[in-house]
């Protein structure tokens, strides 16, 4: 008998209490990175979800897509400026980050998760009172701080066996339209949903200790000892951040998974090894 299936076999069987552990889970992914950038890419992901939703797991997507308003952007000859490192939304700029985000964007995911046979439907967090947002700081202008979430619109989709698949973004006290971070997004909903998982896609292999190594394990503490003596710089810190606060908010675990590697996701929820850095409560 041929060997890869008899491996193929194994795998699936190895695979049951990870199933049976996941079964009926909340699973938040916030896809973002490699993930978004190719149509292979993006069908690998599509099917990985269309899989969990298959075997009884409640996945929530939540998206970003930084490069396309950038694209969007230039092609309209709208300049951006940037305060510590954050894009400053005036009202021009929030009207091609919507579009971008809950069209373009939102669009092509649900698209790609319907063709692997998944149920899935967009909105964003203006939709059905999802995210209301208050200014995360007035120089930024037009960008927010999620302060309330009402899921109840996701847990709806979820008895109907229906993917949700949301842009980041808010509305306002006073109606207006705010731009979220796609991880600070992910996590509030995590937190909102007491989901099981909060996946944070990225293009790198995980938390990494100063040698380099990736570390598999970690505790809250154990982060802000490392963003204290800048083990954890950069870009990590406010992901780092995104997991502790969604563990606070009642998360059981927050992972940073390398979302270049085929199968993230599936690999991380169904099989011993992982891939990335688990998050949790020591």
């Amino acid at each position: 008998m041929n060997r890869d299936w008899i491996s193929t076999a194994q795998t699936l069987s190895q695979a049951l209490p990870y199933l049976q552990r996941y079964a009926d889970a909340t699973v938040v992914i916030k896809l973002g990175g490699h993930a978004m950038g190719s149509d292979a890419a993006m069908n690998e992901f599509a099917r990985d979800v269309a899989l969990m939703r298959q075997v009884g797991v409640n996945p929530v997507v939540v998206h970003g897509g930084g490069p396309m308003i950038n694209d969007m952007l230039g092609r309209l000859n709208i300049k951006s400026e940037f305060v510590d490192g954050k894009r400053v939304t005036d009202a021009a700029t929030m009207e091609v980050v919507e579009m971008v985000l809950s069209g373009l964007v939102n669009s092509r995911i649900v698209q790609a998760i319907s063709e692997q046979g998944g149920r899935a439907v967009g909105l964003s967090g203006k939709d059905s009172g999802l995210i209301i947002c208050e200014p995360e700081n007035p120089a930024l202008g037009l960008v927010g701080k999620p302060v309330k979430i009402d899921p109840r619109v996701l847990r709806d989709l979820a008895e109907k066996d229906i993917i949700p698949v949301i842009a980041p973004l808010g509305m306002g006290m006073d109606g207006e339209t705010f731009n979220i971070n796609g991880d600070t997004a992910a996590g509030a909903i995590a937190a909102a949903l007491q989901a099981d998982r909060l996946l944070l896609l990225t293009d790198v292999a995980g938390v990494k200790n100063p040698q380099g190594d990736v570390l598999t394990e970690l505790t809250p503490a154990q982060i802000n000892d490392m963003i204290a003596d800048g083990s954890i710089a950069g870009g990590m810190i406010p992901k780092t951040q995104t997991a502790i606060d969604a563990l606070a908010g009642g998360v059981r675990a927050s992972v940073i998974l390398d979302g270049r590697a085929p199968n993230a996701c599936l690999l991380e929820l169904f099989t011993e090894h992982g891939a990335g850095s688990i998050i949790r409560h020591g």
